[in-house]
Parts: C-alpha cells; structure tokens; sequence
C-alpha cells in the first residue's frame, strides 16, 4: 500500500498541550506513558497483540511536512518557536512493547514510551488508533480459528470493513490471529500471505445456465477447481452440475477437484447431503467450503450438529469484529523524570478500574516449568527482578489475603526495546512467523482460559512494591 504521511493522524489536543509544555518549565521534562485495555472483547479469557509493525512504520516516517505546519500556524493556537521545532522534529523516544501474536491481559502495559514530554504525547492517537484496532480483529480471528478445531478459516471480509484501511490491516491482523489466507489481494501480496478466492454467484449468473458457467469455469482453472454451488438450488442443480462437470472436464484430464463453495441456507443440513452425494458420485476428496455470516458460535453450533464442512470463509463479523465494537485500549501518563528522579504519576477514578497503575513497570509471564503453560502475569516496578530459581508469591491486588506461593516457574519479561533513543533496534517477524507465534501462545494457556463462555480469571497479580506505590498514592490524593 503506498504510505501516506500520517504524522498528523493525532487529535488537536496533543499539540495543544506539547505546545503548552514547550513553553513552560516544563520543557525538558522526560515522561512515561503506557498503552493497556481494561477489558478483554466478548467477554473473553484473553486477547492477542496486533500493530506494532505500523506502530513502528508511523514513528519511523514522523516528520512534519511543509503543508503540515502551514495548516498548523493557520489554526493561531501555538507559538512560532514551537512551530519551528515542529519543522526540524526528530523522535528520540525510548520504546518498548509486547511482540504481536503475544496474548494479553487487562490492565499490563502492552506499550511504553519513555522521551521528551512533548514527544511522547504526540504518539497517543495513532499508537492507539493502530494496536486497538489490529489486536480486536486478531482476538476475533482466534476466537473464530478456535471454534473451528483445526478446519482452515480463511478471511473474507474486505468489502464489509469499515473502509479500505481496516480492509488492509484488518486481513493483517486475521492472519496473526490464525486464519490461513485472505481475499484481500492488497494485503496477500504487501505481507506474503495466501489469497485465496474462487467465484461469486455473478460468474454462475453470467452464463445461459449452471452447467456451461462450472463448465468454462472448470476448463480454465482446473488444477484449483472450487465451484460455488448454491446459486439456484443446491442439492438439486448445484452439486449435480458440479458432479457433471467433474466427471467430463477434471476426469479426463486426471485432474481431481479442489471442492465447493455453499454461501447460503440450512448449512448444517445442506453439507450433509452434500457430502453423501459427493461421495456416491465418486469424490470423497472434494471439500466442502461454506461461508454466509459466520462467526465463532455459528461455526461451533455446526461441528457439533455434525456439519460436513472442510473449511470456512468468514467476513463481516470477523472483519468489523462485530460483536464488540472497539478494543479499548489507553494510553495513560505512568511517571514523569526530571533531573534524573523518577516520579509516579496516578490517575484516580470513582471507577475503580480506571484507575491507573502509577510508576515505571515491566509486566512479567510466569510459565509452569513441568507443562510449560501460563500460571499468571505479574506487574512489578522497573527496578525489580523476578527470580526463577526462588519461590515468589502472587497475590490478587483487590482480594489481597488470596496469595499463592510459585515453585518450579519460569519468569519471562514480556516487553522487548523497540526503539531507543529514536532508532529501531527490533526487527519485526513476517506475518507468517507472526501467526505461528500466536498458536503457540495460545497453546500455552490452560483450557479453562480459552473458553468463549464464562473463562477461567487469568491473574494479572501486582509485586508488593507495585501494590504499596499504588496505595501510598491513593492515600495521599483521596481527600
């Protein structure tokens, strides 16, 4: 896709505000900020990291163009000396991050910023616009692969997307999340991922009838000879023209077909007839596709009402993520530097869950040693260390008399350093290596997590030191 500059992608109170400090004492303040979600989407037990790559792309492209700082001096808002340094701008922020594909919980920092004040602000709006967007669409993706039990699901939904972009990336982000092709032909050939695709019913409308449309259709593809079957009457016209077409076009070719298509009806009861009669005629081997609306519970309902189904083709729910319009995640001020002395900062709220987390952190994994799945992920202050070979105790920070002591656990940090002091220093993986890293991830959560209805409470445990810095703050602000 042809990069646009996006530099101005932010809402107008980032400059507001960057302009405010620039001209205030405020100036050489560095600051952090981290980027989490509240809550995971469906009511789920997980959610999955997707965007950094285009987190990075938009950071490494940042540069106010001529025709920017035109339109910015226009508005009469900020001061000529900041707008000369938005001329010369250059990022010298320090950035970390969660992998994409890694799965993720509430309230641990996916993202952090460290830099100049008046950088970091700058970030907020396509830093959250990009991995809100992308993670939602690959958690949906999961949750859809996952119902499927190992049938391919590939992503059909450009033309449902909430325009071209969330086409592109939201294709992007299914792939992450497992689904093992697209029909977006953009985003098959910029990430090297499979296109996959046959007919629509036009093609079978264009013809004088059923037949001579699979006929033409067969004869010019007939090494990938997948035929959408449901255009006028499946079981009665669809599948026996297909059959017929087989039998007089593949067959003498010693070319097997690829499969059908079913796009509408009784899926369930449809597929089962349609398997019985492919299966007479001589082609046990050719698959069934169906597509039609589909989403995790849809597909679930199907398998277990013995469905014969190969594979699926998901659009507009896995696209738009329909069941749950956005992702949530934050961007939130966590501590502020100034000559050298870190100070925490703390947003309070009646809402006990828009609470912030205050201080420089690094959320940890702990992985059971034996089965090597997920016990819990804790949050801990930058400067401490969680020690493998030591038992460590976890605790739920609300119900704080609930404690577990951990043995036999490995302790993994779960941020890597993306950029610092302004250059890249982390390579992003293929789409590919992307979505293979996300089953894993998935695979090392226990069952219970994974559920669609009512999952296992994965813990995001606080260390001690977290828990007191948090509370000492909002001790000294509740009056």
């Amino acid at each position: 896709m042809e990069k646009l500059n996006l530099t101005m992608l932010m809402d107008l109170y980032e400059l507001t505000m960057a302009n405010g400090v620039f001209n205030s004492d405020m100036c050489d303040t560095v600051a952090y900020f981290d980027m989490f979600f509240r809550r995971v989407p469906d009511n789920g037990g997980f959610a999955v990291m997707a965007g950094l790559e285009q987190v990075i792309e938009y950071i490494n492209d940042l540069k106010y163009t001529d025709e920017d700082i035109e339109y910015i001096k226009s508005l009469n808002l900020f001061s000529e000396n900041f707008i000369e340094y938005l001329r010369t701008f250059e990022f010298s922020c320090d950035v970390w991050a969660v992998p994409e594909g890694t799965v993720i919980f509430p309230q641990e920092p996916i993202l952090t910023v460290r830099g100049p004040v008046i950088q970091a602000l700058m970030l907020e709006t396509m830093v959250l616009v990009t991995i809100n967007h992308q993670s939602l669409i690959a958690t949906k993706s999961n949750r859809i692969v996952r119902a499927a039990e190992g049938r391919p699901v590939m992503e059909f939904g450009a033309r449902r997307a909430h325009g071209f972009g969330a086409a592109y990336y939201g294709a992007r982000a299914a792939i992450i999340g497992g689904c093992t092709g697209t029909s977006c032909m953009l985003t098959a050939k910029d990430f090297g991922v499979k296109a996959s695709g046959t007919m629509a019913h036009s093609w079978v409308q264009l013809f004088d009838d059923e037949y001579t449309a699979f006929k033409t259709y067969a004869e010019q593809y007939p090494d990938s000879c997948l035929l959408l079957v449901d255009t006028y009457n499946v079981l009665k016209s669809g599948i026996p023209n297909a059959v017929k077409v087989f039998d007089e076009v593949l067959k003498p070719l010693g070319k097997r077909p690829l499969g059908i298509r079913i796009d509408s009806g009784d899926i369930t009861y449809i597929t089962k007839k349609a398997r019985k009669m492919l299966d007479e005629a001589g082609y046990p081997d050719c698959k069934i596709c169906v597509s039609n609306s589909l989403d995790e519970y849809l597909i679930r309902d199907m398998i277990f009402q013995g469905a014969c189904v190969d594979s699926y083709g998901v659009g507009e729910r896995l696209i738009t993520a329909s069941s749950e319009a956005v992702f949530g995640g934050v961007y939130k001020l966590a501590a502020v530097e100034k000559k050298g002395e870190i100070i925490p900062k703390i947003k309070i709220s009646e809402n006990a869950a828009k609470i912030t987390l205050p201080g420089v952190k690094i959320p940890w994994r702990l992985y059971d040693r034996e089965t090597g799945k997920a016990i819990a992920d804790v949050i801990t202050l930058a400067d401490e260390k969680i020690d493998s070979d030591e038992p460590y105790e976890i605790f739920d920070s609300v119900h704080t008399w609930k404690r577990k002591v951990i043995t036999n656990f490995v302790a993994k940090k779960l941020q890597v350093k993306v950029f610092e002091k302004g250059r890249q220093i982390y390579e992003t993986p293929s789409v590919s290596e992307l979505s293979k890293y996300c089953a894993e991830q998935v695979d090392s959560l226990w069952d219970e997590v994974t559920r669609f209805e009512n999952p296992h409470t994965y813990y995001v445990d606080l260390s001690e030191n977290l828990w007191d810095l948090r509370n000492a703050l909002l001790n000294e602000h509740k009056g």
